[in-house]
Parts: C-alpha cells; sequence; structure tokens
C-alpha cells in the first residue's frame, strides 16, 4: 500500500522538483496526485513502496533543514538590504485589500459578540 511522504498544500513548484529529484537520486520510487479541483485536497507524493518511508523520511528531514537554512539565509539578506517584505510593505502594496480584510473582520466580531451586547443591555 503506498504511503504519503508530502503533502503539496502549500508547497512551491520548486520543492516539489527537488523532492522528486531526491527520491530519483535514491532510488526510492514515488508518485504525486494533483490537487482536487475545489481545493478539497491538496494533492502529495506518494512512495511505492512503504518500506522506503524510512529512509525517505530521513532524507526528507535532512533537506527540510536544509531548505529552511537556506530560505532564512535568503531572508536575512534581503532584510540587510531593506527588500524584506513587512506588514508595512504589504499594506503600502494592497491597501484596498487590506481595508477589506479589516472591515470584514470588525464585521465579524460585531455580529459575534452582538448577542452579548443585547444581552447585558436588557439587565443580564
Amino acid at each position: 500500500m503506498p504511503r504519503l511522504l508530502l503533502n503539496l498544500r502549500n508547497v512551491p513548484d520548486d520543492e516539489i522538483e527537488e523532492v522528486r529529484s531526491l527520491m530519483n537520486e535514491h532510488g526510492i520510487e514515488c508518485y504525486d496526485t494533483p490537487p482536487g479541483p475545489f481545493g478539497i485536497t491538496a494533492g502529495g507524493i506518494w512512495l511505492k513502496d512503504p518500506d522506503d518511508y524510512a529512509r525517505a523520511r530521513e532524507l526528507m528531514d535532512s533537506y527540510q533543514a536544509e531548505r529552511a537554512e537556506r530560505a532564512r539565509a535568503q531572508w536575512q539578506a534581503a532584510h540587510e538590504r531593506g527588500e524584506a517584505e513587512t506588514l508595512s510593505s504589504i499594506i503600502r502594496r494592497h491597501p484596498l485589500k487590506t481595508l477589506l480584510i479589516v472591515a470584514g473582520s470588525i464585521f465579524v466580531l460585531m455580529v459575534l459578540f452582538s448577542p452579548l451586547v443585547v444581552f447585558f443591555r436588557a439587565g443580564g
């Protein structure tokens, strides 16, 4: 029975390719399943032979540690150059989207807490 190695939800394409090539380099047979049409399932990379899971997991753990270190170094370099993305840069780049998110959040909070306001005004 196949065994899931990597859920592909929010996984960038370059990482998928790197994982595929890593498994191929080490002779571990795997295949992909595509994401579902409505986003219910994310797709995944599956091992054909579940006995390869322990070895594949070790390879994935070392790969992910190396990738995380590489991403930290890239972010640090961008931060030192002043190019790292910050909350204020996102707000400046997408002011309307930010305003709609904040307004929607306030609306949801008002709807959720309105029964409490009515309850306490009535003398609870």
